[in-house]
């Protein structure tokens, strides 16, 4: 059986949770390899990561712009397009990556903390906790036929920041994905994006009629501190 043969008897959400196994893997190998190291530029740890994954998996395209942010940049959504930092001592930053795997886009976010600074390692740990605890309330709407909209979603992630001590630092959280190239992300267009208003259910089919699929991803920010965290994989899917 052909590759291609073998990719058409998986279902959209299957390709994507595979994709994202790899992109998965790339994290891995990032840590494993100590890529993540004082005195670097976010641009040369952004170079690195791109040669990595092609060294790993043949891949040279990405859907979206690798972002690398540290510092006071944690602070800005995907849009903004700060001045370049180098990484210090004591540092948190984190890791926002598109890497596309035989036609079908992964997604996937990373807080990462230099030193040992407590309020850092709390925001490390709680934009992963929060991410979970977000996708569960998600998922056991779901299973129980509650119908969920992307505003309601996004006031849910609000709301936990809130809990935690934290701000939510995003305009949305989260988008769809899908094979490349994906529904274009339209601004106007709310209903791709788990955002404020969007008052469409998740659940809701796109033009021809296919079940959208999501990338779920919560930023945390303190502006007082001046540091955020920031995590995001798809939304549904068994990981394990």
């Amino acid at each position: 059986m052909s590759l291609n043969t073998q990719n058409l008897s998986k279902t959209p959400l299957e390709s994507l949770i595979e994709a994202e196994k790899k992109a998965i893997q790339l994290f891995s190998e990032i840590e494993k390899r100590n890529l993540i190291q004082t005195g670097k530029s976010e641009e040369q740890l952004s170079q690195e990561i791109y040669e990595l994954a092609n060294e790993m998996f043949g891949t040279t395209r990405h859907w979206h712009t690798r972002i690398v942010r540290a510092g006071i940049n944690t602070l800005l959504p995907y849009y903004e397009n700060p001045p370049l930092l180098r990484l210090q001592e004591d540092d948190i930053l984190f890791l926002d990556l598109g890497p596309i795997f035989q036609e079908w886009e992964a997604d996937l976010g990373r807080t990462y903390v230099i030193g040992n600074n407590p309020q850092k390692l709390k925001l490390k740990n709680d934009v992963e906790s929060i991410w979970n605890e977000c996708r569960n309330w998600y998922l056991d709407k779901i299973e129980n036929e509650i119908q969920v909209t992307g505003a309601e979603l996004y006031q849910k992630a609000t709301d936990l920041a809130n809990q935690n001590g934290w701000e939510f630092g995003g305009e949305i959280a989260g988008h769809i994905v899908g094979q490349f190239p994906h529904e274009k992300l339209e601004q106007e267009d709310k209903t791709l994006y788990i955002h404020p208003e969007n008052h469409s259910s998740m659940l809701s089919k796109d033009k021809d009629g296919n079940t959208r699929n999501f990338i779920l991803e919560i930023h945390l920010v303190d502006r007082e501190l001046g540091i955020g965290g920031f995590y995001e994989q798809l939304l549904t899917g068994n990981y394990q």
